[in-house]
Protein backbone atom coordinates (compact mmCIF):
# COMPACT_ATOMS: atom_id res chain seq x y z
CA UNK A 1 0.00 0.00 0.00
CA UNK A 2 1.29 3.94 -0.97
CA UNK A 3 2.60 5.55 2.41
CA UNK A 4 2.93 9.06 0.33
CA UNK A 5 0.66 12.11 2.10
CA UNK A 6 -2.47 12.71 1.12
CA UNK A 7 -3.28 15.74 -1.13
CA UNK A 8 -5.32 18.75 0.34
CA UNK A 9 -9.16 18.87 -0.31
CA UNK A 10 -9.39 20.80 -3.53
CA UNK A 11 -11.89 23.85 -3.60
CA UNK A 12 -15.72 22.29 -3.16
CA UNK A 13 -14.63 19.10 -1.38
CA UNK A 14 -14.95 18.28 2.11
CA UNK A 15 -12.17 18.08 4.89
CA UNK A 16 -13.57 14.44 4.76
CA UNK A 17 -14.66 13.77 1.94
CA UNK A 18 -17.00 10.05 1.57
CA UNK A 19 -16.34 7.80 -1.03
CA UNK A 20 -18.92 4.67 -1.67
CA UNK A 21 -17.22 1.55 -2.63
CA UNK A 22 -19.38 -1.11 -4.99
CA UNK A 23 -17.74 -4.22 -4.54
CA UNK A 24 -18.64 -7.18 -6.78
CA UNK A 25 -22.45 -6.35 -8.07
CA UNK A 26 -22.10 -9.03 -11.15
CA UNK A 27 -24.28 -11.04 -12.82
CA UNK A 28 -22.68 -14.50 -11.61
CA UNK A 29 -22.78 -13.47 -7.75
CA UNK A 30 -26.43 -13.12 -8.01
CA UNK A 31 -29.16 -15.26 -8.32
CA UNK A 32 -28.75 -17.39 -11.47
CA UNK A 33 -25.22 -16.66 -11.85
CA UNK A 34 -22.68 -19.75 -11.57
CA UNK A 35 -21.61 -18.68 -7.92
CA UNK A 36 -24.94 -16.83 -6.65
CA UNK A 37 -25.39 -15.43 -3.21
CA UNK A 38 -28.48 -15.22 -1.77
CA UNK A 39 -30.09 -11.70 -1.63
CA UNK A 40 -27.25 -10.47 -4.21
CA UNK A 41 -29.94 -9.11 -6.90
CA UNK A 42 -31.56 -7.37 -3.76
CA UNK A 43 -28.70 -5.87 -2.75
CA UNK A 44 -27.32 -5.01 -7.00
CA UNK A 45 -30.86 -2.42 -6.50
CA UNK A 46 -30.64 -1.19 -3.27
CA UNK A 47 -27.13 0.01 -3.79
CA UNK A 48 -28.38 1.84 -7.23
CA UNK A 49 -31.32 3.53 -4.80
CA UNK A 50 -28.33 4.13 -1.91
CA UNK A 51 -26.30 6.02 -4.64
CA UNK A 52 -29.18 8.00 -6.63
CA UNK A 53 -30.82 9.25 -3.21
CA UNK A 54 -27.53 10.12 -1.49
CA UNK A 55 -25.66 11.19 -3.99
CA UNK A 56 -24.84 14.62 -2.15
CA UNK A 57 -23.21 12.45 0.36
CA UNK A 58 -20.38 11.05 -1.39
CA UNK A 59 -17.16 12.93 -3.28
CA UNK A 60 -17.10 9.89 -5.86
CA UNK A 61 -18.71 6.52 -6.45
CA UNK A 62 -16.30 3.72 -7.56
CA UNK A 63 -17.27 0.14 -8.27
CA UNK A 64 -14.93 -2.87 -8.31
CA UNK A 65 -15.24 -6.28 -10.10
CA UNK A 66 -13.84 -9.72 -10.66
CA UNK A 67 -12.35 -9.89 -14.06
CA UNK A 68 -10.41 -13.38 -13.94
CA UNK A 69 -8.34 -14.29 -16.85
CA UNK A 70 -6.57 -17.40 -15.01
CA UNK A 71 -6.30 -17.19 -11.82
CA UNK A 72 -4.21 -20.54 -11.39
CA UNK A 73 -6.06 -22.88 -8.16
CA UNK A 74 -9.19 -20.07 -7.38
CA UNK A 75 -10.67 -22.16 -10.21
CA UNK A 76 -11.75 -25.92 -8.90
CA UNK A 77 -13.38 -28.24 -10.69
CA UNK A 78 -13.70 -29.86 -6.67
CA UNK A 79 -13.79 -26.56 -4.79
CA UNK A 80 -13.60 -26.19 -1.37
CA UNK A 81 -15.83 -22.78 -1.18
CA UNK A 82 -12.99 -21.95 1.31
CA UNK A 83 -9.77 -21.03 -0.67
CA UNK A 84 -11.01 -22.96 -4.46
CA UNK A 85 -14.53 -21.98 -6.46
CA UNK A 86 -16.46 -23.06 -9.36
CA UNK A 87 -15.58 -20.89 -12.36
CA UNK A 88 -17.29 -17.49 -11.90
CA UNK A 89 -16.47 -13.95 -13.46
CA UNK A 90 -14.52 -14.84 -16.56
CA UNK A 91 -13.38 -11.29 -17.79
CA UNK A 92 -15.51 -10.67 -20.67
CA UNK A 93 -18.20 -12.85 -20.38
CA UNK A 94 -21.55 -12.25 -19.24
CA UNK A 95 -21.30 -13.77 -15.96
CA UNK A 96 -18.44 -11.04 -14.60
CA UNK A 97 -20.71 -7.69 -16.33
CA UNK A 98 -22.35 -5.84 -13.51
CA UNK A 99 -25.58 -7.24 -12.34
CA UNK A 100 -28.68 -5.12 -14.16
CA UNK A 101 -29.91 -4.05 -10.84
CA UNK A 102 -27.10 -2.37 -10.60
CA UNK A 103 -26.31 1.04 -12.37
CA UNK A 104 -22.90 1.01 -13.45
CA UNK A 105 -22.80 4.43 -14.91
CA UNK A 106 -22.69 5.46 -11.13
CA UNK A 107 -19.16 4.48 -11.23
CA UNK A 108 -16.52 7.46 -11.94
CA UNK A 109 -14.40 4.36 -12.49
CA UNK A 110 -14.01 0.82 -12.18
CA UNK A 111 -11.36 -1.20 -10.61
CA UNK A 112 -10.53 -4.88 -12.27
CA UNK A 113 -9.01 -7.10 -9.98
CA UNK A 114 -8.09 -11.47 -10.06
CA UNK A 115 -6.66 -11.59 -13.27
CA UNK A 116 -4.42 -13.81 -12.40
CA UNK A 117 -5.07 -13.98 -8.66
CA UNK A 118 -7.70 -14.61 -6.53
CA UNK A 119 -8.13 -10.91 -6.16
CA UNK A 120 -10.81 -10.51 -2.98
CA UNK A 121 -9.77 -6.66 -2.35
CA UNK A 122 -10.57 -4.52 -4.93
CA UNK A 123 -7.55 -2.70 -3.48
CA UNK A 124 -5.84 -5.25 -6.06
CA UNK A 125 -7.61 -3.99 -9.40
CA UNK A 126 -6.60 -1.65 -11.61
CA UNK A 127 -9.06 0.67 -13.37
CA UNK A 128 -8.84 1.43 -17.21
CA UNK A 129 -5.92 3.17 -17.12
CA UNK A 130 -3.58 1.32 -14.81
CA UNK A 131 -4.65 3.49 -11.83
CA UNK A 132 -4.49 1.47 -8.15
CA UNK A 133 -7.85 2.67 -6.18
CA UNK A 134 -5.47 3.57 -3.19
CA UNK A 135 -3.84 6.43 -5.65
CA UNK A 136 -7.57 6.94 -7.41
CA UNK A 137 -8.79 7.54 -4.02
CA UNK A 138 -6.25 9.63 -2.46
CA UNK A 139 -6.10 12.04 -5.97
CA UNK A 140 -9.77 13.00 -5.07
CA UNK A 141 -8.70 13.77 -1.62
CA UNK A 142 -11.12 11.16 0.24
CA UNK A 143 -10.93 10.41 3.39
CA UNK A 144 -13.42 7.96 4.20
CA UNK A 145 -15.10 5.27 2.54
CA UNK A 146 -18.47 3.19 2.40
CA UNK A 147 -18.37 -0.43 1.37
CA UNK A 148 -21.12 -2.13 0.15
CA UNK A 149 -21.65 -5.16 -2.31
CA UNK A 150 -20.71 -8.74 -2.48
CA UNK A 151 -19.96 -10.73 -0.65
CA UNK A 152 -19.80 -9.81 2.99
CA UNK A 153 -17.63 -12.42 4.04
CA UNK A 154 -14.92 -12.13 1.00
CA UNK A 155 -14.41 -9.52 -0.90
CA UNK A 156 -16.55 -6.73 1.18
CA UNK A 157 -13.78 -7.86 4.09
CA UNK A 158 -11.31 -8.05 2.16
CA UNK A 159 -11.94 -4.63 0.53
CA UNK A 160 -12.55 -2.94 4.15
CA UNK A 161 -9.79 -4.64 5.93
CA UNK A 162 -7.25 -3.29 3.02
CA UNK A 163 -8.95 0.20 3.11
CA UNK A 164 -8.66 0.16 7.18
CA UNK A 165 -4.82 -0.57 6.91
CA UNK A 166 -4.31 2.20 3.78
CA UNK A 167 -5.48 4.99 6.21
CA UNK A 168 -9.11 5.38 5.13
CA UNK A 169 -12.09 5.99 7.86
CA UNK A 170 -14.18 2.92 6.64
CA UNK A 171 -17.92 1.87 7.23
CA UNK A 172 -19.54 -0.87 5.84
CA UNK A 173 -23.20 -0.32 5.34
CA UNK A 174 -25.01 -3.63 6.45
CA UNK A 175 -28.29 -3.05 4.50
CA UNK A 176 -26.44 -3.44 1.42
CA UNK A 177 -24.22 -6.43 1.83
CA UNK A 178 -25.14 -10.33 1.15
CA UNK A 179 -22.90 -13.02 2.71
CA UNK A 180 -22.36 -16.43 1.50
CA UNK A 181 -23.37 -17.84 4.62
CA UNK A 182 -24.54 -16.27 8.40
CA UNK A 183 -21.51 -17.94 9.98
CA UNK A 184 -18.88 -16.80 8.11
CA UNK A 185 -20.26 -13.75 7.56
CA UNK A 186 -21.00 -12.53 11.39
CA UNK A 187 -17.07 -13.70 11.58
CA UNK A 188 -15.83 -11.73 8.61
CA UNK A 189 -17.93 -8.58 10.66
CA UNK A 190 -15.90 -9.31 13.72
CA UNK A 191 -12.81 -8.93 12.01
CA UNK A 192 -13.65 -6.01 10.68
CA UNK A 193 -14.53 -4.59 13.76
CA UNK A 194 -11.60 -5.46 15.19
CA UNK A 195 -10.04 -3.66 12.15
CA UNK A 196 -11.42 -0.08 13.23
CA UNK A 197 -14.24 -1.00 10.36
CA UNK A 198 -17.66 0.61 11.63
CA UNK A 199 -20.45 -1.74 10.53
CA UNK A 200 -23.80 0.32 10.42
CA UNK A 201 -26.49 -1.57 11.19
CA UNK A 202 -29.00 1.09 9.54
CA UNK A 203 -28.32 3.23 5.76
CA UNK A 204 -27.13 6.63 7.10
CA UNK A 205 -29.16 9.30 6.44
CA UNK A 206 -27.83 12.40 3.80
CA UNK A 207 -25.73 14.62 5.74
Amino acid sequence: MSTSAQPEPTAGTSAHARALVVVDVQVDFCEGGSLAVEGGAAVADAVTRHARERADDYAAVVATQDWHVDPGSHFSDDPDFVTSWPVHCVAGTPGAAAHPGFDLDLAQAVFRKGQYSDGYSGFEGEAEGGDRLEEWLHRKAVTDLDVVGIATDHCVRATALDAARAGFRVRVLLPLVAGTAPESSRAALEEMRAAGVEVVEDVPTSG
